[in-house]
């Protein structure tokens, strides 16, 4: 259901080629005309979602239809330019109304242009709250995206495999060492233990996702080992690649998982081929049925020591305002609209998915393990993607070949920190008016609430 290679290829290229743009960007044949206030209000609204989410479209189209407040003029923008467009419409001041962020960098960039209204006040501080922004989209006190959908990020198992190694199905390794031992009974008994594909680079990243907050206390601490007040090379900050090495070493990662890329890997456990492997939560309804119902979720069995270790994984894609938009409280009441009782019924009947909103009725999803998957991510406490605060730089010389070499045997998990470190430095020696933004982000991210 969602085509993450090409929303992360796509993410990363376009903030690393529209991080100049500033005031003045050349805006050429690209954009449509401003928007045209008429007196009942017309407010336009650039949307991105249906590559990821198909029946998002019909949402979108039937929510317009119904709302009577304002005319909404909507266009799907393509993967591609969801970053750049935004930005260079806003440096000219014709960006929309309402515009779709991804979470993290890819939206704080534009807060940090002045592109973006921070929505405290603006938006109903219920509705804000209901729809679970996260953390990520916090910056000098203000919110600037309101959550439209979720995307849960899982450790999975296949329970028909436990079994065959004597292991209990309905419940999965919480701690490190347990996690071993059921490798080690998986691997006896014939089965490949853990692992997925890792050619694209993506198991990296969702990899460092899962791990690296182990020994965190705040997404705040992960942004000070980009901004150098703490370093990768403590062994703390690299102890989640130590912990790949050892599967490395320990012959707990499927042989294939430097020649498959991270979706057909993932297929591998549903397919009863591979114990254990990471997956997203908007998988479950499909792979349930692959594999009869016997697929199992899990956070990530924890080693680590820090008050973020042990708490399930949210993604959230969102909505803002941008600082164009002449009718800010209108484009505001649109947005509560959305998450209306009934408009959050429909994003359920259109597309089969849960929007991102704490007061939807989970009684309509009569798949057990979606409702208690959901329930436990999405309800209950969660934290953010860390890897959504990485610098681009980072995430493609350090973040992804790293868990690439140490999967190959090429790389050890202190030499990953060394990298790691070194990586770091050189994007604040080149970026360093970029660093005094993220220093400021991250007393946001390291707030208690």
């Amino acid at each position: 259901m969602h085509d993450f290679k090409l929303r992360d290829i796509s993410r990363r290229n376009f903030l690393r080629t529209t991080a100049g743009l500033g005031a003045g960007a050349a805006l050429g044949g690209i954009l449509p005309s401003a928007p045209a206030y008429a007196q009942d209000k017309t407010l336009d609204m650039w949307w991105w979602g249906e590559q990821e989410l198909p029946g998002l479209q019909a949402f979108v189209n039937s929510s317009i239809a119904g709302y009577k407040e304002a005319t909404i003029k909507a266009m799907l923008q393509d993967t591609a330019v969801v970053i750049s467009q935004f930005q260079t419409a806003a440096a000219a001041g014709k960006a929309p109304d309402i515009q779709y962020l991804w979470n993290g960098i890819y939206h704080m960039e534009s807060v940090w242009f002045g592109y973006l209204r921070g929505l405290n006040g603006v938006v109903n501080a219920d509705v804000l709250a209901a729809s679970n922004p996260t953390k990520l989209s916090h910056f000098g006190g203000n919110v600037y995206r309101v959550g439209w959908y979720p995307l849960p990020m899982l450790w999975i198992y296949n329970k028909k495999l436990f079994e065959q190694a004597k292991l209990d199905p309905n419940t999965p390794p919480a701690t490190w060492d347990a996690l071993l031992d059921a490798c080690e009974k998986l691997k006896t008994a014939g089965i490949e233990p853990l692992g997925g594909g890792i050619q694209d680079g993506y198991w990296s990243e969702w990899y460092i996702s899962h791990a690296l907050p182990q020994n965190l206390d705040s997404l705040g601490e992960a942004v000070e080992l980009f901004i150098g007040d703490k370093d990768f090379r403590d062994p703390k900050y690299h102890e989640h690649w130590v912990k790949l090495e050892e599967l490395k070493t320990r012959g707990f990662l499927n042989k294939d998982m430097s020649s498959l890329e991270l979706y057909p890997g993932i297929d591998l456990v549903a397919a009863g081929k591979l114990g254990i492997g990471q997956s997203i939560g908007t998988r479950l309804p499909a792979d349930l049925k692959t594999a009869d119902g016997q697929i199992g979720v899990m956070v990530m069995p924890g080693y680590g020591k820090g008050k973020l270790a042990g708490q399930p994984l949210l993604d959230v894609q969102g909505l803002g305002i941008s600082t164009n938009s002449k009718d800010p409280q209108a484009a505001a009441a649109f947005i509560e609209y959305l998450h209306s009782p009934e408009r959050l019924k429909a994003f359920w009947d259109a597309t089969g998915w849960i929007p991102s909103n704490k007061n939807f009725d989970t009684s309509v999803i009569k798949n057990d393990a979606v409702r208690l998957m959901w329930e436990k991510w999405g309800l209950g406490q969660n934290i953010s993607n860390v890897t959504n605060v990485m610098p681009g730089q980072f995430y493609e010389r350090a973040a992804i070949p790293t868990g690439q070499q140490i999967v190959q045997g090429s790389m050890t998990g202190e030499q990953a920190g060394e990298l790691a470190a070194q990586t770091a430095k050189e994007w604040r020696d080149f970026n360093p008016d970029l660093v005094e933004n993220y220093r400021k982000w991250a007393v946001d991210l390291s707030s208690p609430t």
